[in-house]
């Protein structure tokens, strides 16, 4: 009996506060909501946020402001709204980085990716490419294999930054194909590509928007986006399926999180919002500009894409031994 009892009471809880939260949503936003990011202003997730969040005071009448919280790979940024009310008025807008710093870093981040937040939507993504100084030989990526194979110790790969995920895409690749390939970092994109030019480095992997410029004015030859099938920025460039390496497909993501507890009729509205933002022409042709494609997920949908890549970069970082201090 005292089961029933409490087996009922629990139900009435819990229809109380679904029905608690959907009266919440209903005047949610009445003041204004802060958009935080964990880089400064000016890179691509910083102007994500700003579209998404202009968007969303467009939409929801109420504004959303972007505020900037540099430091620590986005690590700052992340653990700060883990600690903020569970009330939908601090998001944090996230990238790739958010999701495998717990597993790169050596020290504790102040935050998990699933324990501590509630997907909102991924916004966009961007794949990752691996492009080569025009005095290599090889016009494939089975060709690029075969190369290094066949002088082991000879080639290096340039990346732009220890735990990034062109630097994480490279050892995955080393790892999937048995590549004696040095790995060396750059701080940023600026000297990384003054060294591939010269052919210092003559094998680049990056994000796409970094590539783009030097490509199109054939510095460097693209050789494959590391997605499944070709990018419209890049259309003569091939996919990983079409060059015979499906498998090492790498992007940098883009997408909201709340903290955890924050209501799901909240979640609900805003996901609601931005899926209508970003089917706006302006909205796409602003993210293609920046190298990204729209995606606009479900939330659970987002929410599986974050522990999906925490378990694929997670091994990739302990068979490869990358750590962070």
């Amino acid at each position: 009996m005292k089961t029933l009892f409490r087996a009922l009471v629990a139900a009435a809880v819990s229809l109380l506060s679904t029905a608690l939260d959907a009266q919440g949503a209903d005047t949610y936003p009445n003041r204004p909501v802060r958009v935080i990011v964990g880089f400064t202003a000016g890179g691509p997730t910083d102007v994500i946020a700003r579209l998404i969040a202009q968007k969303l005071s467009d939409g929801l009448g109420q504004q959303f402001f972007v505020e900037n919280v540099p430091g620590a790979g986005g690590n700052i940024a992340a653990a700060q709204t883990a600690r903020a009310p569970a009330d939908g008025y601090t998001l944090h807008v996230v990238s790739t980085g958010f999701i495998v710093n717990p597993s790169l870093y050596s020290r504790n981040v102040g935050y998990d990716p699933v324990k501590d937040f509630a997907p909102v939507a991924m916004l966009a993504s961007s794949p990752n490419i691996i492009s080569l100084n025009p005095s290599l030989p090889a016009k494939t990526a089975k060709e690029l294999i075969a190369l290094v194979k066949s002088t082991p110790g000879k080639y290096n790969y340039a990346h732009p930054g220890t735990g990034s995920t062109p630097h994480l895409n490279g050892e995955l690749f080393k790892l999937s194909y048995g590549l004696d390939l040095t790995t060396v970092p750059f701080n940023g994109t600026a000297q990384l590509v003054t060294s591939a030019i010269a052919g210092d480095t003559p094998i680049v992997f990056t994000s796409l928007p970094s590539a783009m410029p030097i490509v199109r004015d054939g510095k460097l030859r693209a050789l494959v986006v590391l997605s499944k099938t070709r990018v419209e920025s890049l259309p003569d460039v091939p996919g990983t399926t079409e060059s015979g390496i499906e498998g090492l497909e790498g992007d940098t993501v883009s997408g909201i999180v709340a903290p955890v507890g924050t209501p799901r009729a909240i979640i609900d509205k805003l996901n609601a919002e931005i899926k209508k933002a970003a089917a706006t022409a302006d909205i796409k042709e602003k993210l293609a500009a920046l190298g990204f494609g729209t995606v606009a997920s479900l939330p659970d949908e987002f929410g599986d894409r974050i522990q999906a890549e925490i378990v694929k970069w997670a091994k990739v970082i302990r068979d490869s031994n990358i750590k962070v201090d």
